[in-house]
C-alpha cells in the first residue's frame, strides 16, 4: 500500500470536519498557490454535492480550482495561461476517469444504478493524488 502524502491526508481530514469535497480538495492546497484557505472554502462552496444537483463532482471541480491557482497568469489585461489549464485539466481530468469511470457525482454514488463507483473521500484522495502527480 502506498503511503499517502500530507496534502492527500489534509484533504481527506478537511472532509471529515465538515468541508464538502470541493472545499477539501482546494483547501488542501491554496497556501501553495498564493491564496489563504478561507478564500478557497469560500470559492468552493458552492461546487459540492455536484454544484448541488449531483453534476460534476465536487472533489474535480476542487481539483480545477487548484489547476487554476497553480497555472494562471493572473493577468486580467490579457489572460495567456487558459489554454495551457484547459490542457491540464483535460488530461487531470481523464485520469480521474479512468480510476471513476465518470466525473457524474450522481453516476458515481449510483444513484441511478444502485451501483456506488467510489466514495466521496475515495474520489477526494484520487483528485488530490492526480494533483500531487500533475501539479506539484
Amino acid at each position: 500500500m502506498t503511503q499517502k502524502s500530507e496534502r492527500v491526508v489534509k484533504a481527506l481530514e478537511n472532509h471529515k470536519k465538515g468541508y464538502n469535497c470541493a472545499q477539501a480538495v482546494a483547501c488542501a492546497y491554496a497556501d501553495l498557490f498564493g491564496v489563504d484557505e478561507e478564500t478557497a472554502f469560500k470559492m468552493t462552496e458552492g461546487f459540492g454535492f455536484g454544484m448541488g444537483t449531483m453534476g460534476t463532482c465536487g472533489a474535480v471541480s476542487g481539483m480545477a480550482c487548484v489547476a487554476g491557482m497553480k497555472n494562471s497568469d493572473g493577468n486580467l489585461a490579457a489572460p495567456a495561461t487558459k489554454k495551457e489549464t484547459y490542457k491540464l485539466m483535460k488530461a487531470m481530468t481523464k485520469a480521474f476517469i479512468d480510476k471513476n469511470t465518470s466525473v457524474i457525482c450522481r453516476e458515481i454514488k449510483g444513484v441511478d444504478t444502485g451501483k456506488v463507483l467510489r466514495s466521496c473521500d475515495g474520489c477526494i484522495e484520487d483528485a488530490a493524488t492526480i494533483i500531487e502527480e500533475t501539479l506539484l
